[in-house]
């Protein structure tokens, strides 16, 4: 694992484009979760931090797929194909993220 951010400069409101040993990660905040995702569309491989958190996941600015936060799938086209998602560890205010396992 490493260390991504503090956990304060996550915003519950948008995604935190990071990242972690060479990967691309977005961070999401919803209450006391965080949620890492590999920072690329699967259908038009655009960054998913420039998109918006919705109450299905994280929605892609360029044609609208949304990622489940918890899984990667995504819940509505052109997207077929899941994102990586990654572990993720609080540690007091140190977010840590092991990009060398996905949970999905």
């Amino acid at each position: 694992m490493s260390r991504a951010c503090a956990l304060t400069d996550l915003d519950d409101s948008k995604p935190f484009a990071v990242e972690v040993d060479d990967v691309p990660v977005v961070l999401v905040r919803r209450g006391e979760q965080v949620h890492a995702l590999r920072d690329s569309c699967s259908h038009a491989e655009v960054s998913l931090s420039e998109g918006e958190l919705t109450r299905k996941g994280l929605e892609c600015w360029l044609h609208g797929s949304c990622f489940d936060l918890r899984t990667g799938a995504p819940s509505s086209p052109p997207a077929t194909d899941p994102v990586e998602v990654f572990p993720v560890t609080v540690n007091g205010d140190d977010v840590l993220v092991d990009v060398t396992t996905t949970l999905n």
